[in-house]
């Protein structure tokens, strides 16, 4: 049935939901273009001093993690992690260990890599 110039057409205003719904929030989690030059940044000088050799970087729903190693076959010397949802409780960044325990968390991610940073000084006599 066509509709005229000032008619209606048979088909009311209905409104169909795009399939897969409503998403609640972003597909995944990342890092903004300073937090991956500051991680970025570090691992260069660790990989400078011969701490690292390799890196990996995951990006979910939930978290972003960037982890580094000393040898590709290994598991990660340490983890730096990025939960948003954690962002009013303890701080949404985290640093993991070899082994997976928590070296430090916070709300700034210098403050969180500085554990890290504190390998590359060197002491230096007269």
């Amino acid at each position: 049935m066509a509709a005229g110039p000032q008619g209606s057409s048979s088909i009311t205003g209905s409104v169909v939901a795009f399939p897969g719904g409503r998403s609640t929030g972003p597909l995944q989690v990342g890092f903004d273009r300073m937090e991956l030059q500051r991680i970025l940044d570090l691992y260069g000088r660790m990989v400078a001093a011969g701490l690292w050799r390799d890196y990996a970087m995951d990006f979910a729903r939930e978290a972003a993690s960037f982890s580094a190693f000393r040898r590709s076959a290994e598991r990660p010397q340490a983890r730096i992690e990025k939960r948003p949802a954690l962002r009013g409780k303890q701080g949404m960044w985290t640093l993991f260990g070899e082994v997976g325990q928590v070296l430090k968390r916070g709300h700034d991610l210098s403050n969180v890599l500085s554990p890290l940073e504190r390998k590359l000084l060197k002491v230096v006599e007269d």
